[in-house]
């Protein structure tokens, strides 16, 4: 939730602040920065309240976000670029499979005796 949270916010200050979100070689759209941005902080609040369809959503994401990242692994040039891109999906697989499990105690009924 506080990984979402900084995401998003971090993001839209920059954005307001004049800031250029590179990705890759080209630079980011403001519209698909602000757009992220949102998201992001709404899964954030939705996370916050314990809301099945933001863990969810935030796992959407996340899985989009390792996906990438392992696609900038092929396209490696140097090793400082390698590591960090292995840092990512890894940070990410492990935050994901720890997410699955966040999501299970959600979802948990409740029984009528408590």
């Amino acid at each position: 939730m506080l990984l979402a949270l900084m995401v998003g916010v971090g993001n839209l200050i920059d954005v307001l602040l004049g800031g250029r979100i590179t990705v890759g070689r080209s630079h980011a759209g403001v519209g698909g920065v602000v757009l992220f941005s949102l998201m992001m902080v709404v899964c954030a609040v939705g996370m916050w309240k314990m809301r099945y369809w933001a863990v969810l959503g935030f796992q959407a994401i996340l899985a989009l976000v390792i996906l990438l990242f392992s696609l900038y692994l092929i396209r490696a040039s140097n090793l400082l670029g390698f590591l960090f891109a292995a840092a990512v999906v890894g940070g990410g697989g492990v935050l994901f499979y720890k997410l699955v499990r966040t999501l299970s105690r959600i979802q948990m009924p409740t029984y009528p005796g408590r």
